[in-house]
């Protein structure tokens, strides 16, 4: 036998009940999270897009051709450090601290200033065991 779950109306077979209810619950949670904006992978990848048109916007403003040229090669070969120079650009030019575009010279000085902030601070030094059965100890 079938157990049947009682509905408001009529008895359904529990085989046939689970299937049609997953399917409206899906249904059903996809709406509310589209209407409470929970499910949006595309509005978020949008939101990302113009912020990353917003940032270019004012970096093509900031810089000059060449030095957009080497910011641009500075982020294929080290990503980090090419975002952390653009954010900081940014600052400086929100702040006020940019006085018309800046060249390729001054945005290597600005560069050659972050390379010494994100300098290794310490070395690592090998230190190797010294073998008794050396014959080298011999030689003397």
């Amino acid at each position: 036998f079938i157990s049947e779950i009682r509905t408001g109306q009529k008895n359904i077979p529990s085989k046939m009940a689970d299937p049609e209810l997953e399917a409206i619950r899906a249904r059903r949670m996809a709406e509310l999270q589209q209407q409470m904006g929970g499910g949006g992978d595309e509005q978020k990848a949008e939101q990302r897009a113009r912020q990353e048109e917003m940032k270019n916007t004012l970096l093509a403003g900031i810089l000059d051709q060449a030095a957009r040229s080497r910011l641009n090669n500075l982020k294929l070969v080290k990503q980090e450090k090419g975002e952390m120079v653009e954010n900081m650009l940014i600052q400086m030019a929100q702040a006020g601290q940019v006085q018309g575009k800046i060249g390729e010279d001054q945005l290597k000085n600005i560069l050659e200033r972050v390379s010494e902030q994100t300098k290794p601070v310490g070395k690592v030094k090998f230190q190797r065991r010294k073998v008794f059965d050396d014959d080298s100890d011999d030689d003397y």
